[in-house]
């Protein structure tokens, strides 16, 4: 692969308009493409395998426009609402399109607070639906001109509550922009990076567009992709200009150093990127139809921007010419003396027990918070009060007691059970305490199913609903379903404590056999997958700390303490071990470089650190700073894993790569490159940076 990349390299550099122009051509081709085939995003909220997916299939069978989308108009005001008003109200709402039926307003014992409950005639997820709350707006608009106030919640409400702004990649671009400025002092290196990012992300895009051709793609996946396909993207461009910028400054000529530079750098990219990609494709072992097109646009994100990446950095850099040198370098006054990251190893590699210690104890304690993570799906109640699902949340939940925010149906499958026994059912339901009402039954048109819904006494994100909703199950008769969006967030939290376990023990089996061919050493790859666990496991407990405890909430505009999403634990492990093994590989090729080459473990260690350390620490500031700039969005799952990214990177980046990397490495000595002959013999021979001596031949 080594002279594939050097000729490659080369090539492009010393025709760079002929690439640049078949670049261009066939990004036109994919931009031409999703124009003409490519679909919209399209969310597929079914949950195969839960028991509650089975009641809201027996509610679509039989009755009109159950399990479809809804939404609750609350009214409120501090005296009586006249009835005219809510009359006057439901005529409107009955206006709106796809609204099937508007029910009776449900009125409080003070007559202040009334909700009005729509029922659409398709799924919430329908492109007509989903993030649109404009129709519904327009309807209450005479309403709230009126002087009452008008909130809206329910499920389609949900999705437009707190609209994506777009803030991380503005946030991202800029400060990728200043940080590689002031570590690199030239604005070729600064402005180089976050183009190319930019313009394979945009492919990426397209690709993600012609996949929503092919599937249901989640309208949150193109979001998850922009912020991990930026991010990788700046990092990737980077570390092969960081190398472009050395084999310049030793004297190669440009054209050259191209070629030495994807010879070496590019093939760590391109083992990187593969560690992220068996990340990402690990979401498809959940089961779930969101996860696995989250993994697939991410995926296409990261390949297109690695291959800008290796594509265009040599013709961007040929175009540059020396400008890729900071000033100083050109004009003849580099810099005299050990960088900080040589004198930083040095220190830690003198003292790596205390080192190692110190570093194992910081990220144990930040980890530790995650013995008591709560996991549960996002609902309206964990919204900023800046929404209106969250305030509509509040005034029903303040008007009828807060099971009225989250109704269980209790769906009786008379194929099963008989409709005499629907007494005996009602019976079982009114004597749990845990239940304050139950509603009169209900028989389908066609008399197959029987519905009865219930209100707890507790709202739905309590610690309770999950021991509820097994409660009910199992006191209840078979051919009785519990469902309703209650129970399908209890079963979707069940559902995902267990697999994520599944997709982690993929996830770090691969990456390890991967890890292991390209570093040919049994230690490294298992001590990799341990730290990368650690710097997940401290994100996981700064989450948990922030949200669920409220520790510094407010900061981020979260009045109240939340649980964990329960889409967020897998989807951060996904993307940040993938993440953190990029960092692994940039470093450990340069120290595996120097082995190779001296057998010195101590010096391999210090000239890794010292070669790549800036390059790690840049691209991860960038990272840093792209997710915070998502925590700053008014969704709560984003900000969640804009935190929990962002902690993780930096953790990753500075106590694991500068301290347990070189104190664990220098501790183990020639032990980090044990690899038994026998599997030695059975692995393929991978060299992930190449021999440079060996370059020239290749010509």
């Amino acid at each position: 692969m080594s002279s594939l990349l050097y000729r490659f390299g080369r090539t492009t550099a010393l025709h760079p308009w002929r690439t640049l122009v078949g670049w261009l051509i066939l990004a036109s081709l994919v931009f031409a493409a999703s124009s003409a085939f490519g679909g919209s995003t399209q969310d597929d909220w079914n949950v195969p395998g839960a028991e509650s997916q089975r009641g809201i299939e027996l509610l679509r069978d039989h009755l009109p426009d159950a399990g479809n989308a809804s939404a609750n108009v609350v009214v409120h005001d501090d005296r009586a609402i006249p009835a005219a008003v809510l009359t006057t109200l439901g005529e409107r709402l009955q206006d709106v399109a796809h609204v099937s039926s508007v029910s009776p307003p449900r009125i409080s014992a003070d007559g202040h607070t009334a909700v009005v409950h729509l029922a659409y005639d398709t799924e919430v997820t329908h492109p007509d639906l989903m993030g649109d709350i404009e129709p519904l707006e327009k309807a209450v608009e005479a309403t709230q001109d009126a002087g009452y106030q008008v909130e809206l919640g329910g499920d389609q409400p949900a999705t437009a509550s707190a609209p994506i702004k777009g803030y991380g990649e503005l946030i991202g671009v800029g400060a990728a922009v200043l940080i590689l400025l002031i570590a690199f002092g030239s604005a070729v290196v600064a402005g180089l990076p976050v183009l190319v990012a930019v313009a394979g992300l945009a492919v990426g895009s397209a690709g993600v567009t012609l996949l929503a051709a092919t599937m249901d793609v989640s309208t949150s996946a193109p979001m998850v992709a922009s912020m991990v396909g930026l991010g990788v993207g700046i990092d990737y461009a980077l570390l092969l200009v960081s190398r472009h910028a050395e084999f310049l400054a030793q004297g190669h000529s440009v054209e050259e150093a191209a070629g030495r530079s994807l010879a070496t750098a590019g093939k760590s990219v391109v083992f990187a990127s593969l560690t992220v990609l068996i990340s990402l494709l690990g979401l498809g072992l959940t089961g779930l139809p969101t996860f696995a097109t989250f993994g697939w646009a991410t995926a296409i994100a990261v390949v297109a921007v690695m291959l800008t990446a290796l594509t265009m950095v040599p013709v961007l850099c040929r175009f540059a010419g020396r400008k890729v040198l900071s000033r100083g370098v050109r004009r003849g006054r580099a810099r005299t003396g050990r960088p900080l990251t040589a004198r930083w190893a040095e220190g830690v590699t003198r003292r790596p027990l205390l080192w190692a210690l110190l570093g194992t104890t910081v990220m144990i304690a930040l980890a530790a918070p995650v013995l008591d993570m709560r996991t549960w799906p996002q609902d309206d109640g964990n919204q900023t009060t800046e929404a209106t699902t969250r305030r509509a949340y509040d005034l029903t939940a303040d008007a009828f007691g807060p099971g009225a925010t989250g109704p269980i149906s209790i769906v009786v499958d008379h194929a099963r059970l008989a409709p005499s026994e629907v007494a005996a059912v009602r019976e079982t339901l009114e004597g749990n305490d845990q239940l304050v009402s139950v509603s009169p039954a209900m028989a389908s048109p066609d008399g197959a199913i029987t519905v009865l819904t219930a209100e707890p006494a507790f709202g739905p994100a309590d610690a309770r609903t999950s021991g509820l909703v097994d409660d009910l199950r199992a006191d209840l008769p078979a051919g009785v379903e519990v469902t309703g969006q209650t129970p399908m967030f209890a079963d979707l939290a069940e559902m995902l404590s267990h697999r994520l376990w599944i997709v982690i023990g993929f996830v770090v089996a691969v990456s390890v056999l991967l890890l292991m061919l390209v570093f040919r050493s049994v230690v490294i790859p298992l001590k990799a997958a341990v730290m990368n666990l650690l710097s997940i496991g401290a994100a996981y407990g700064v989450m948990t700390a922030v949200f669920q405890w409220g520790w510094g909430a407010s900061l981020l505009g979260i009045d109240h303490a939340a649980p964990v999403s329960s889409w967020v634990p897998i989807l951060i492990f996904a993307i940040l071990f993938g993440l953190s093994m990029d960092y692994e590989v940039f470093l450990l090729s340069r120290i595996r470089e120097k082995w190779l080459d001296t057998g010195d473990a101590t010096a391999s260690i210090v000239h890794g650190l010292a070669a790549s350390g800036k390059v790690i620490t840049a691209a991860a500031a960038i990272m840093v700073f792209v997710f915070l700039g998502f925590a700053t969005e008014g969704d709560l799952v984003v900000k969640m894993l804009g935190l929990g990214m962002a902690t993780a990177v930096f953790l990753d980046a500075t106590v694991v790569r500068m301290i347990l990397v070189p104190a664990t490495m220098t501790l183990l000595g020639k032990w980090n490159w044990w690899l038994p002959a026998w599997l030695d013999r059975a692995l393929p021979q991978v060299d992930v940076e190449g021999d440079e001596r060996e370059l020239v031949t290749t010509r």
